[in-house]
């Protein structure tokens, strides 16, 4: 290249790099003096005059509790508010138009899809304001009915998110799950049950949004933004099977409606493992709405006389110290007794007593065996297990080897310990047959868990697992079954369990109108007078502990409520036999055949069938129908598709004869079925498979519906089920 040249070549990139330099920095003048974008010719004085770095938070969801079968308890959802931008004049770039300019045409579209009168719409857009929201008819939107919305692409037209805490079964175990809310800092904080306790885990980490704003909150355009993003909580996997604890919530109406208890308090636990499978109280309340009356958990933090449930433990203390005999005859009549010359009380005559203690009702059960004694729950018998074979000391040293009067500590629940009332005879004498000192139900179902098998006592537990919620395959948390004691041996547990068969199955047992169609149970039945101000009233605790099947106890079930009393009290059992046949129903326990009664049609009993929900997902809607007939069960199909993709119950799940199955076959609508009669429990699978939202209130079975039969319902519907 010629000298010439290369001085040429010199002076053009001399040149251009003198122009690059005098566009830089008219643009900074124009941009720090002038106040104008070079490129866009967008004046930035509104920008730069009130500019602000702000800082945004990026909320995380709250982990989601789920009952053992992967059905959601509790969740976050989020939310939207609608935001209209009324103000002509917002900064925008090139032209754009970013408020709502064509005010008729918008308040058309959102008074169609938010179901809000045209003209209260249009009179929010004629505002002479800078932004305005739309009352309540434009909060608290699903993101379906945001997504509906934004697909119009209506200028000025946005939105702010939230999130609510959201329980989709209403009253389910609410004093065990607690309930969670917003807190002053806007953080999703539990506030009671498992939802404080478990609050570390479940909660998530909040990200952040930082960017520029002008004066309007609107966005520096071209400007730099540094996103931390949010990391959600972990989920939370219960042992409740929510097929158990609906059965359990409506035993509880049906008590109510029969003798309006007090309260009313029960529990299914598996016993070889102590996963508890149900638990719940009445009254209760729903989280949704928060009107709690009572804040106390009962199974936990209720300490109460238990009764005659408690006389297990006596005949165990014998039967394990090797002194038991069981066909020894005693006398079952009224017990008076004196104290021996340790100061412990024995019997003797009427005469020389200090008092004198009868059996419920008075009765007199005359010469009768030990083991009969316990089959006819006599106080007089239990007093003299206690003075005959064992004495106070033995007892209550087994009773505190069952646990009692000691914290059970089982995944953080705050609980009350109860009272043991043992210094005068009389005191000892009547915690042989369970009045005088208070124990919980807690404490009840962990000690009876060794009675229920081999002698090796099970802590009751409720968390299954903490998983990522991420990824479920990392496990943060796994429950293991945990022995914590052996009071007494398999044979002595084995000779109880052949002593509770006769409570329940004997025509003179105290518990046979428990006796169920599918399977034999062993139990024992309580009727506790209730002490109020120091003395007892005309109040009793009503209770059955049960275990099924007979011949191997899996299932063991408590229930119990306090009402004024009544003689019918154990003979009106319908509330703990349905309670008793949906868990037998549920595991399987059919040992016997439903026999129909006599007649034809409708009066005949028809045999109830429970087997595994099968795999209908991706099959044509015929081959679903077609293999749910076959089962008998009750089918809905969901939507005009022509595939299945999802279904309520999940496969594998157990399903019974005449139970609502559905089978969606469209997400975006489906055609309301009459709900009448349904129980919670339907309408939560209907819920459940299709997505949309739903709005229980009350108890029982539906009474009401907002959607009429029939209807096409589509997505952001609001739903109202109303329980009677």
């Amino acid at each position: 290249m010629s000298s010439k040249n290369r001085n040429h070549s010199l002076r053009v990139i001399y040149i251009t790099t003198l122009v690059v330099m005098m566009l830089l920095t008219a643009s900074v003048f124009f941009v720090t003096i002038g106040k104008m974008h070079v490129l866009s010719w967008t004046d930035l004085s509104a920008y730069a005059d009130n500019a602000n770095a702000v800082t945004e938070k990026i909320t995380a969801l709250r982990g989601n509790i789920y009952d053992h079968n992967g059905q959601v308890i509790a969740q976050d959802n989020r939310t939207y508010n609608i935001v209209c931008i009324l103000d002509e004049n917002r900064p925008h770039n090139y032209g754009e138009v970013v408020y709502v300019q064509d005010k008729a045409k918008t308040a058309r579209i959102l008074s169609d899809i938010l179901k809000i009168d045209y003209n209260k719409v249009l009179d929010y857009l004629k505002q002479d304001i800078y932004q305005t929201e739309l009352g309540n008819g434009g909060r608290n939107l699903s993101k379906s009915v945001r997504d509906e919305i934004e697909s119009y692409e209506l200028p000025g037209i946005e939105f702010t998110d939230s999130v609510q805490r959201v329980y989709p079964l209403g009253v389910f175990a609410s004093n065990l799950i607690g309930y969670a809310q917003n807190s002053d800092t806007g953080q999703m904080e539990g506030k009671m049950g498992l939802e404080l306790y478990l609050n570390s885990w479940l909660k998530g980490k909040d990200g952040e949004r930082t960017y520029q704003v002008d004066k309007n909150g609107y966005i520096l355009p071209g400007m730099k933004e540094e996103i931390t993003s949010a990391r959600n909580g972990n989920n939370v996997y219960l042992t409740l099977d929510q097929n158990i604890q609906a059965a359990l919530e409506s035993s509880f109406a049906i008590t109510r409606d029969r003798f309006h208890p007090d309260r009313t308090w029960g529990a299914v636990m598996e016993i070889n493992t102590g996963r508890i499978l149900a638990w719940g109280q009445s009254p209760s309340f729903d989280p949704n709405k928060l009107e709690i009356k009572d804040y106390n958990n009962f199974g936990a933090e209720l300490p109460y006389e238990p009764g005659s449930t408690f006389k297990t433990f006596t005949w165990a203390a014998a039967i394990n110290e090797g002194v038991y005999e069981d066909k020894e005859i005693y006398s079952g009549s009224e017990f008076c007794y004196t104290v021996d010359d340790e100061g412990k009380p024995k019997r003797t005559t009427k005469e020389n007593a200090f008092g004198c203690i009868a059996n419920a009702r008075r009765h007199d059960w005359g010469m009768t065996t030990y083991d009969h004694g316990l089959i006819y729950s006599a106080n007089t018998i239990a007093m003299s297990v206690l003075t005959e074979m064992i004495d106070p000391d033995i007892h209550v040293d087994y009773l505190k080897r069952f646990g009692f009067w000691e914290p059970v500590d089982t995944d953080g629940l705050p609980e009350e310990i109860g009272t043991l009332t043992h210094r005068y005879p009389s005191e000892q004498l009547a915690l042989s047959y369970g009045q005088g000192s208070s124990v919980t139900m807690l404490q009840l179902l962990q000690a009876y868990s060794a009675v229920f098998s081999d002698g090796k006592m099970k802590k009751p537990y409720f968390v299954e697992s903490i998983r990522d919620s991420y990824d479920p395959s990392k496990v943060y948390y796994q429950a293991e079954t945990k022995i914590v004691g052996e009071p007494i041996t398999e044979e002595t547990a084995k000779h109880l369990q052949k002593i509770l068969y006769h409570v329940v199955n004997d025509d003179d047992g105290t518990a046979k109108w428990y006796q169920i169609p599918e399977c034999k149970l062993i139990g024992k039945t309580g009727t506790t007078e209730v002490a109020e101000n120091g003395a007892y009233r005309n109040k009793t605790i009503t209770s059955l502990m049960a275990a099924l099947p007979a011949d191997n106890p899996q299932i063991m079930v408590y229930y119990c409520f306090e009402a004024h009393y009544d003689p019918g009290a154990h003979v009106d059992s319908e509330a703990v036999v349905s309670l008793l046949r949906k868990v037998a129903m549920t595991y399987g326990f059919n040992e016997e055949e439903t026999k129909p009664e006599s007649g034809d049609g409708e009066d005949q009993m028809k045999e109830i069938v429970t087997v595994s929900m099968p795999n209908v997902l991706n099959h044509s809607v015929k081959y679903a129908e077609k293999k749910l007939n076959g089962i008998d069960t009750e089918v809905y199909v969901l939507g005009k598709g022509s595939t299945v993709i999802d279904q309520f119950p999940a496969a594998g799940d157990p399903v019974s004869t005449d139970q609502k199955t559905f089978i969606l076959t469209d997400t975006s609508s489906f055609e309301m079925p009459d709900m009448t009669g349904w129980t919670r429990k339907d309408v939560t699978g209907l819920w459940a498979v299709t997505g949309f939202g739903f709005q229980l209130e009350g108890t029982g079975t539906v009474a009401k519906q907002s959607i009429p039969p029939g209807t096409a319902v589509t997505k952001g519907t609001d739903i109202r089920i109303t329980f009677e």
